[in-house]
């Protein structure tokens, strides 16, 4: 079952590719879990703690975000007194932006502290959109897309310049890995099957020894090259069967099996679950 958003018609945002909306202050959910399906940006005040992937992030201030649908996430609201906005888009909507922002990386800080002039003109925006949203301006779609991407170019002004700073080789190769991993999904269709699926692919593809990125990625991550690949597999076999009407053996393909007994048996391993049980939740 889909986990629906407080405030948030999800049959309209399933039509339109995108939904703006202000957040609720007083919805009593301590921890919300975020979707795959949807990509997010926000401004937000009040006190909480936000899983992002393997990071833990305080809030205590107001702060843009931005989320990758891909990337597993929590947020755990400390106050009830929380307030801020927010605009939800699908890939198609925006994909542009969406494949090349720096700000959607799936393994990077996914916030931007803002001082009192910055959280103004973002919030001058967000109502903007709010505007736009209960309007009925012709071109309604893509004055939406003018302010979102005006809010990332914001968000890009007060980043650093330049790319990440690596403390040493092991982290790079870590981060080309992981990028790498993730540059795979979502998968679209079954034409073109997964094909970097063992840490010797990835280690050819980024021509290095596998020995030397098993080491690196265990000493960065604290997980073994193979366990990142399963769970991303696993998590991209999840959404194909909870978001997708393709059959079990179809999943199988797309995601590199040459059977779907191969797959079942993997599914079961990484998840304690089989496809089939998963796909009546």
């Amino acid at each position: 079952m889909e986990n629906e958003i407080p405030g948030v018609n999800m049959e309209e945002l399933r039509l339109q590719g995108f939904k703006v909306h202000q957040l609720p202050t007083n919805v009593d959910v301590p921890t919300v879990h975020g979707r795959r399906d949807f990509y997010k940006m926000g401004l937000i005040t009040g006190e909480m703690t936000i899983g992002y992937g393997d990071q833990v992030l305080e809030v205590q201030d107001t702060v843009l975000f931005f989320v990758n649908p891909r990337v597993p996430r929590t947020m755990l609201r400390r106050s009830r007194d929380t307030t801020g906005y927010a605009c939800i888009f699908t890939e198609a909507f925006m994909p542009a932006i969406v494949k090349k922002s720096p700000l959607f990386n799936t393994i990077q800080n996914p916030l931007v502290r803002l001082n009192m002039e910055q959280a103004g003109l973002m919030k001058a925006i967000f109502l903007k959109m709010l505007a736009v949203r209960d309007g009925d301006y012709l071109y309604k779609s893509e004055l939406i897309k003018s302010c979102i991407e005006l809010i990332i170019h914001e968000a890009l002004l007060l980043q650093p310049p330049g790319e990440p700073a690596y403390q040493n080789g092991a982290i790079r190769m870590t981060h080309l890995f992981l990028d790498l991993l993730e540059r795979q999904f979502p998968i679209e269709h079954t034409r073109e099957p997964l094909r970097l699926r063992t840490a010797q692919d990835f280690a050819g593809k980024l021509a290095v020894h596998v020995n030397y990125l098993n080491r690196v990625v265990k000493e960065v991550t604290g997980k073994p090259t193979s366990l990142h690949i399963a769970e991303r597999i696993a998590n991209e076999a999840r959404a194909l069967l909870q978001h997708t009407d393709w059959s079990v053996a179809d999943i199988a393909y797309a995601l590199g099996f040459a059977y779907p007994t191969y797959f079942n048996n993997f599914f079961k391993r990484v998840t304690g679950l089989t496809p089939k049980s998963l796909r009546k939740v």
